[in-house]
Formats: C-alpha cells, sequence, structure tokens
C-alpha cells in the first residue's frame, strides 16, 4: 500500500479561504467531521489526509517531514531558521495573500523618512536614553537581518504576541515592522512606513518538503494544485 500523503492547510484566516478556493477550482472536495475538526480528507482520494494547522506550524512540519505538501506565507518561510528552509521547495507561488513586511513608525517621529535617518536617530537616541532604539514584530529574523543590511545597528528586538500597532504608544517600542496588505490599519493608528522600509513581498504558496518531492504522487497533486487558482 502506498503512504499516506499529508496536506497542511492553514487552520484560519484569509490564506485559508484562498487555499479552499483552489482544492474547489480543481474540483477537490474537501470532507470532515466538524467544522472545527483539525483532521479532514478529499473525497474519493483516501491516501491523502488533511491536516489543519497554524500556518507557521505548517513550515515546521514540513521540515520535520510530517508534512509532504502545506499551504503558508512565503513571509513565514523566509522567517523560519535556514535549516528549517533548507528542508522546503516552494513549489508554487499564488495571486493570493499578497502583502508587505514593512518598517513603520509613529506619524510624530517627523526626522525619520529613510532607514539612514533612522541609523542616525538610533544612535543619538542611545546616547540620550543610554539604551537601544526598540523594534516591535513577529518576524525577528527578517528585522534583524534588513536593519543590519541597511546599516542600522543600535537596536533591540521586542517579541511581539498581540496586535503590534499598538506597541509604540503603549511604551513597548519606539517602532514596529509588520505585514500588511494596503496600509490602511498602520494609517489608523497613526503609524507611517519609512520610505526604503519594505523587507519582504509575501504571497500564499504552495511548499513540498525536499524529501517528500521524490514521491510521485505528491508531485502528480502538486501538479494538480496548480492548475487552477
Amino acid at each position: 500500500m502506498r503512504d499516506l500523503i499529508k496536506i497542511g492547510i492553514p487552520s484560519k484566516g484569509r490564506l485559508r479561504k484562498d487555499v479552499l478556493k483552489i482544492f474547489n477550482k480543481n474540483k477537490l472536495k474537501l470532507v470532515s467531521k466538524s467544522k472545527r475538526n483539525l483532521f479532514g480528507s478529499i473525497k474519493g482520494k483516501p491516501l491523502i489526509q488533511i491536516i489543519y494547522l497554524h500556518a507557521r506550524q505548517i513550515v515546521e512540519r514540513l521540515s520535520d517531514k510530517s508534512l509532504d505538501i502545506g499551504f503558508s506565507g512565503l513571509d513565514l518561510l523566509k522567517e523560519s531558521e535556514i535549516n528549517i528552509q533548507r528542508n522546503i521547495k516552494i513549489f508554487k507561488k499564488y495571486p493570493y495573500g499578497e502583502a508587505t513586511l514593512v518598517v513603520a513608525i509613529p506619524d510624530d517621529f517627523i526626522d525619520i523618512y529613510s532607514m539612514s535617518d533612522l541609523e542616525e536617530v538610533a544612535f543619538e537616541f542611545k546616547e540620550k536614553k543610554n539604551r537601544r532604539i526598540r523594534v516591535s514584530t513577529k518576524y525577528p529574523n527578517l528585522t534583524r537581518e534588513f536593519f543590519y543590511n541597511k546599516g542600522v545597528t543600535q537596536f533591540s528586538i521586542v517579541k511581539s504576541i498581540g496586535s503590534t500597532e499598538i506597541e509604540p504608544f503603549t511604551g513597548g517600542c519606539e517602532l514596529i515592522t509588520d505585514i500588511t496588505s494596503t496600509g490602511s490599519t498602520l494609517a489608523a493608528n497613526n503609524l507611517r512606513v519609512i520610505n526604503d522600509g519594505y523587507i519582504l513581498k509575501s504571497e500564499l504558496c504552495m511548499l513540498i518538503g525536499k524529501s517528500s518531492f521524490k514521491n510521485q504522487g505528491v508531485k502528480k497533486l502538486a501538479k494538480l494544485l496548480s492548475t487552477k487558482y
């Protein structure tokens, strides 16, 4: 008997809805015992198991070989550790879930319009406050790499676990990096994007574990899910 093919789908949010569209357009009917059940299947395909997970978990499970195919955002893949990324192949990028990871600051930071401005202010901030300027984010790895590449070194990362947009106004940080589709949420919270503060453009991706890519059944299914979207 052939091995069970395991597919990870985001358990909630916009990415989940987008992935379900892809399955529907390719006439693959997803079934589960209830809406709250985190396991499912595809009608007529008993050798495929659907597992609903957080989009970040999907990346991790692909790396440790407990998933064969997974759907997640490019941002979450690139935020993961390098040893995880090495185990995963990007098979398809879809025109869904498009968003950009950006550097945003409160509107009243009138002297900061570029990353070089931020570098200068960060040094002044350390001299005056005797501490580094704080950046709140759910993307510490991408943020750190981007800041260093832009020559900004006098900063510290604050890991965000909630609504990152409010952090500068509650004393938690001075600026943030966050994922945004239109920028409207940032603007509504009195934040603006630094002119050259665009870290990464993201979209929904079909990802395959490199060890699973040797499986012809996995390849065939991946190609099918790449045709209509």
